[in-house]
């Protein structure tokens, strides 16, 4: 027997909603909500924020915010780090940014929770890439490992000592072991 399947919402319908806690991301007609953040995902969202923007701001190249609702192509994703290159950040008459993006981002990226799904995660990365974004990265705490997505190739797996890929224009070096070793904290 078939079972009747519940409507789904249009884009415009999600938008009304009131913002929920941890995010919730438009997908296909679905919402999906984001797992709670943990304590290494932030550290590690929060160092990275932080490496990018001293680079990409002063020069303005561009500017990394966390969990920046982006409404592009039918869907409404947050990623984990949203950087925006600076011709993309539309400001207003106080020269303030706007507070809705309807763009895909220059670089996505995504630390991966246990409880969520790869695949979704590198749906999301793929749909960026396929509207403009320039670089995608899945970053993967548990195996200390990123996933490198850049438009028209394959997928790059990145470990240990190896230089990342970052943003075109931006003089940022770091390489994975760096990246991971945000995690530890002193005493």
């Amino acid at each position: 027997m078939a079972t009747a399947k519940p409507d789904l919402l249009t884009l415009t319908e999600f938008l009304q909603l009131p913002e929920t806690k941890p995010a919730s991301e438009y997908i296909n007609g679905e919402v999906i909500q984001k797992p709670m953040l943990k304590t290494r995902h932030s550290r590690l969202q929060s160092k990275l924020i932080d490496a990018i923007n001293s680079a990409a701001e002063e020069p303005q190249i561009g500017y990394a915010f966390p969990e920046l609702r982006c409404t592009f192509s039918g869907r409404s994703i947050v990623p984990d780090v949203a950087v925006l290159r600076w011709q993309q950040i539309v400001l207003d008459e106080n020269d303030e940014p706007l507070d809705d993006i309807f763009a895909a981002p220059a670089w996505t990226i995504e630390i991966l929770s246990p409880e969520q799904s790869p695949n979704r995660v590198i749906s999301n990365i793929s749909h960026c890439l396929n509207d403009a974004c320039d670089l995608g990265w899945l970053v993967d705490p548990d195996d200390r490992s990123i996933l490198v997505f850049q438009s028209q190739q394959q997928p790059t797996l990145f470990q240990q000592d190896d230089r990342l890929i970052v943003l075109e224009g931006l003089d940022l070096e770091l390489t994975v072991n760096q990246v991971f070793g945000w995690l530890k904290m002193k005493a």
